[in-house]
């Protein structure tokens, strides 16, 4: 996976969100090393191609901790989330119909070949620092190295966000190289903001994703983040690294 297509890069936010939202979704393959069903696809609307994910909720594997059938509304909830921090961590996604039903629709992300992740996992990439922020946020559980899509621009995104959200502290992640660290000054004043739209505007939009007490949980650890002002450290009674880590 790299930046996105050309095509994507020439459009704004809200006209990316309507051709995955909107245009026509043709199947080309599936990825198999995916977990769940997950399809490389071509979406077209007015002229208009996309390269995108599809993820259709009959294809999510049950699991133990997770309510069946919501790991799709997860992801959209992970970019609303990505969305209103305004760091673009999450690629556009959305909830649509498809041809094998309801799921989310994702942009496609093309990964620069040349980067080295190692390195940047043991460096103070700001990117980084970011994305473990947003990953406290959304309680992520599972966000492992190849979940990480440095582009040639210098961006790195995240992807595979269906195992968050949860009420339980699950953060589970390859990121922990911050631990107990404050947290930056930018970090800080966008928690705050976002602490703030949880209640109006993102809480409203969350709860179409979400339960109401998933939505709550989201608004208490910003909270606990704002308070501590420090980057989370692992917990007892939960492995704090995902396996496997890539």
């Amino acid at each position: 996976m790299t930046a996105p297509d050309e095509s994507a890069g020439a459009l704004s936010p809200d006209d990316v969100r309507a051709v995955l939202t909107h245009g026509e979704l043709a199947i080309e393959g599936r990825l198999i090393d995916a977990s769940n069903t997950t399809l490389y696809a071509q979406v077209c609307l007015d002229a208009v191609q996309l390269t995108c994910v599809y993820k259709p909720v009959a294809g999510e594997r049950p699991l133990w901790d997770f309510p069946d059938g919501t790991l799709a509304g997860r992801e959209v909830a992970a970019y609303l989330v990505s969305d209103a921090m305004g760091w673009d961590v999450v690629p556009p996604t959305v909830m649509r119909d498809g041809p094998l039903g309801p799921g989310m629709c994702q942009l496609w992300i093309d990964v620069d070949e040349e980067a080295d992740l190692l390195a940047m996992l043991h460096s103070d990439e700001p990117a980084l620092r970011r994305i473990a922020v947003f990953d406290a946020v959304v309680n992520n559980a599972d966000r492992k190295g190849g979940h990480l899509l440095p582009t040639s621009d210098g961006h790195i995104f995240g992807v595979d966000h269906g195992v968050c959200f949860s009420t339980d502290d699950k953060l589970r992640t390859i990121l922990w190289q911050w631990r107990g660290t404050p947290l930056p000054d930018d970090a800080v004043a966008t928690l705050t903001e976002l602490r703030d739209d949880l209640v109006t505007r993102l809480g409203g939009s969350l709860r179409d994703h979400l339960t109401s007490r998933e939505v709550a949980a989201t608004r208490r650890r910003v909270d606990r983040l704002l308070r501590s002002r420090r980057f989370p450290e692992p917990t007892d009674g939960w492995p704090a690294v995902p396996w496997p880590p890539f």
